[in-house]
């Protein structure tokens, strides 16, 4: 190394010294702080819940026929779908829809198609459940009953978690302020919080076979349904500082 190179590496070093020096300190204060954990810090979790009234009634409707050719029976299970869409689609405050729709075939013991089978559905829902069993009783010389299912709205869950919200953050505060007390200090600040929600629980609901509708299917009466109820849940988690 001659002395030209030397004098110029010392001069390097000795202008980034300064500056290792300002770090050091500071990288050496955001370790402690890292490792710094406040006292008085309280975690803290509340939940409220509640059983909601299912306010939506699902109702599969279906028919089922065997025919010799696949054509034929796609006809004919169409035409009893269409005829239940239109008079359903007329009456007010229950929608409809075409549900599932398949055909098969039938073997014989020699393994050859000997029949075609074939199956439609149509799906009615609605708020309205005196409209929705009048309909389903209607249309039951078209199609059957399959199942009845009821849910909870996405309105009503809404509405009620706001509400169960309110709840469960009263709820916080109040273990916070009880908890601050019980611990000697007098008062307490929030530090973190979350609020969520835990989705809807349904309650086991009424299935209705197609065997047992089947046995009424001349008759018009309405179909009889009993809906039941969804839980509903709200959840606070953080924690509070306490002075």
């Amino acid at each position: 190394m001659n002395r030209k190179t030397a004098v110029t590496l010392a001069a390097a070093f000795a202008a980034a010294l300064p500056l290792a020096l300002t770090l050091a300190p500071r990288a050496a204060l955001a370790q402690s702080d890292a490792r710094y954990q406040p006292s008085g810090v309280l975690s803290l979790s509340a939940q409220a819940s509640a059983e909601v009234p299912q306010d939506v009634v699902t109702i599969t409707l279906f028919y089922e026929q065997e025919a010799s050719d696949p054509a034929s029976l796609t006809a004919t299970l169409n035409q009893r779908a269409d005829a239940a869409l239109q008079r359903a689609r007329s009456v007010a405050g229950v929608t409809a829809r075409s549900g599932q729709f398949s055909i098969f075939p039938s073997t014989d013991r020699d393994g050859r198609i000997s029949a075609w089978r074939g199956r439609t559905e149509v799906v009615l829902e609605s708020h309205d459940f005196a409209a929705a069993s009048k309909l389903a009783g209607d249309l039951s010389p078209v199609m059957q009953v399959g199942n009845v299912q009821f849910s909870l709205s996405p309105e009503a869950q809404r509405a009620a978690e706001q509400k169960l919200s309110g709840q469960a953050i009263a709820s916080f505060r109040d273990q916070a302020l009880s908890a601050t007390r019980a611990f000697g200090y007098s008062s307490y600040t929030i530090r973190d919080v979350n609020v969520g929600h835990t989705g809807v629980m349904p309650r086991p609901v009424m299935m209705m076979s197609a065997r047992a509708v089947s046995a009424d299917a001349k008759m018009s009466a309405p179909v009889p349904l009993e809906a039941g109820t969804s839980t509903v849940s709200a959840n606070v988690s953080g924690s509070v500082q306490m002075k």
